[in-house]
């Protein structure tokens, strides 16, 4: 009699389902480097001065800070994979309402609810790389955060192309929602079902402590750092080297562009000189480039300051999402929390600087940062 119990076939692993991770976090990367490239635009459509404009960043922050007990019960509660569709599509119906925005209160709204669905959107995806990255064996994390920086470089680029030629953030914005949608829901559909078993009173979301506190100051400190470049380095190029809106945009995509490149490097260094050094060297590195960004008199030099500022500061994000994602979506959650908070804190803080002081004083307040992010991933143990 032929044997009644079959072995189950094993899973195709398409070409689709391989793409998928690294897609995801190329879309966030064009997505979060599209609306980052037209502040100017956005700040010069409603006449915001420094300070109303870091009232709008901070609605970014305060809907990333609050919604990460939200990312915690999504992914806890239908798996990372589902909730990565659901940010998703949430995000890009989103994006287009920061050009609709007539007031600032509405942008901050905007604002806050796009700051809300990244952030769910970013925990979602790193949960599945924490997973694949256990799966693997050795460390990924750096290349997939890589393909996030073809992402902002691609991002970057666009948004200095169309705002060269004159097209409105509106457009823009719309053009790309559209885009973005159709690979998403493709990536949705390749990746393997993650749904887990839902138990009673399970714990999703709690705040770093012990060794994790530790990750979280240093993600607290990047955070600031790659957050206060991503939005003020335009705006500095504008006000401060009198660079067109088409030149603006360039700080941060060669910013963008050195991340990319030093993170397809990042996994290679981490196994040659161990997490901690790298990251502890690259605030160093960052410091110097801030240095150098803000004495500059001419563009070039000071876009050379901001490219040398992304290869300190690429290996932050990728080597602490690591470290916490081996401890489970609730360590991953709350690291992120006090990254996010830094990134809550920093570019509004930057905005009041500069509202007092000028913003190439406030702009030195990130170049002291990254020497201070260098001593404490110095002292992180749970990087290693």
């Amino acid at each position: 009699m032929p044997n009644s119990i079959a072995s189950p076939a094993p899973v195709a692993i398409t070409p689709m389902r391989r793409a998928a991770l690294p897609l995801l976090f190329l879309l966030l990367g064009v997505i979060y480097a599209s609306w980052v490239s037209r502040i100017p635009a956005l700040r010069d459509n409603l006449q915001l001065d420094p300070a109303s404009l870091s009232l709008f960043l901070l609605g970014g922050g305060i809907g990333a800070v609050g919604s990460f007990p939200l990312a915690a019960w999504l992914v806890g509660h239908y798996g990372a994979r589902r909730a990565s569709w659901y940010a998703g599509v949430l995000l890009l119906v989103t994006i287009p309402c920061l050009a609709l925005a007539p007031t600032l209160p509405l942008l901050m709204l905007a604002m806050l609810c796009l700051g809300a669905w990244s952030s769910c959107f970013n925990v979602a995806i790193n949960t599945l790389a924490a997973e694949v990255e256990k799966l693997a064996g050795r460390s990924i994390m750096s290349q997939l955060h890589a393909w996030f920086c073809v992402g902002t470089l691609s991002g970057a680029l666009l948004g200095s192309a169309v705002a060269g030629i004159g097209i409105g953030p509106f457009l823009h914005f719309s053009l790309i929602a559209a885009c973005v949608a159709i690979p998403l829901r493709l990536c949705y559909r390749a990746l393997p079902n993650d749904r887990p078993q839902y138990i009673a009173g399970k714990k999703h979301f709690a705040l770093p402590h012990g060794p994790l506190i530790a990750l979280g100051v240093v993600a607290f400190g990047g955070a600031i750092v790659e957050g206060s470049v991503a939005d003020w380095s335009g705006v500095y190029m504008k006000d401060r080297l009198l660079a067109s809106d088409g030149v603006a945009p360039l700080a941060f995509a060669f910013f963008a562009g050195m991340m990319l490149l030093t993170r397809i490097v990042g996994d290679r260094l981490k196994e040659a000189l161990g997490a901690r050094r790298v990251v502890a060297g690259g605030g160093l590195i960052a410091g110097i480039g801030m240095l150098i960004a803000l004495l500059a008199s001419q563009i070039p030099f000071a876009i050379f300051g901001f490219a040398l500022t992304g290869v300190g500061v690429a290996t932050i994000f990728p080597f602490i999402f690591s470290a916490a994602g081996r401890h489970g979506p609730t360590a991953l959650a709350g690291v992120t929390t006090m990254g996010y908070t830094g990134g809550l804190i920093g570019p509004p803080l930057i905005g009041f600087l500069a509202h007092g002081f000028g913003l190439p004083a406030a702009l030195s307040l990130v170049g002291v940062l990254c020497i201070a992010v260098a001593l404490a991933a110095s002292r992180a143990r749970w990087l290693e």
